[in-house]
């Protein structure tokens, strides 16, 4: 009984908040000016709460029913970045500067003088998630190509030596290219960095046991995925998740 009271004046509250917003859109373009900026502020701190929401529930519902990957034994921890998981804001530009915020958790850095390359999300046509990024580079006089994934703030707690980081990435090109997988590490000493090469494929691991971050308490954390001579070259990652588990002692 006590259920279905509570539902029930949810149901009732949700209706006053949504007749309550529908007025106010409707009044909006009548509302004195001074009562404008409150209500703005208002809107826009529920719209963030409601794209979070949004936004997990297309990534949850347009994965597969069948999709099972088998993690190692021990693993205690899953992150995919945004742009896998669901639809961003903006699905596609041209990265203008040499440094470029795709969303919270995804950044492109690059070493070109050069403004031609294009970013675009697409729906991934199979694989485990929906959707892809895919990376066009026309003229290229740089160095490399960097998508740096920022790690959740959650994810620094309690890491240290005793755990292994894994990287597995699906990621094609339509010619060679070499590429690598760069693991920072912000630490209360300095900053600690691993490399694995992802030229022959999308996974590494990372044994933090040789970091060299000691007993150091890890800050921040973040992956670049960093591709090296990519003029003329379509890149698509159609997946990157990472995992941890505790390292076997030895």
């Amino acid at each position: 009984m006590a259920g279905r009271l509570a539902q029930a004046l949810d149901r009732w509250c949700l209706r006053r908040v949504q007749g309550r917003w529908t007025r106010a859109g409707t009044d909006a373009p009548e509302l004195d000016l001074f009562e404008l900026p409150a209500l703005r502020a208002e809107a826009r701190a529920m719209r963030r709460q409601i794209d979070r929401l949004v936004h997990a529930a297309d990534a949850r519902l347009s994965l597969p029913l069948t999709d099972r990957q088998e993690w190692p034994l021990g693993t205690d921890w899953i992150w995919r970045p945004d742009g896998w998981r669901g639809p961003l804001p903006d699905p596609g530009e041209v990265i203008a500067g040499q440094a470029s915020q795709v969303s919270e958790d995804l950044a492109l850095y690059h070493d070109c003088p050069l403004s031609e390359i294009a970013f675009r999300q697409l729906r991934n046509t199979e694989g485990r998630t929906p959707f892809g990024l895919a990376l066009e580079v026309f003229g290229f006089r740089g160095n490399f190509l960097s998508l740096s994934l920022g790690l959740p703030e959650g994810a620094a707690t309690g890491l240290g030596p005793r755990h292994v980081l894994r990287l597995d990435a699906v990621i094609e090109a339509d010619r060679p290219l070499r590429a690598f997988a760069r693991l920072n590490l912000k630490h209360s000493a300095g900053l600690a960095q691993q490399t694995s090469d992802l030229t022959q494929g999308g996974e590494a691991e990372f044994d933090l046991a040789y970091a060299g971050i000691g007993e150091a308490r890890i800050e921040r954390a973040w992956l670049d995925l960093i591709f090296n001579d990519v003029a003329m070259t379509r890149i698509l990652l159609r997946d990157a998740v990472l995992s941890r588990r505790p390292r076997a002692g030895l």
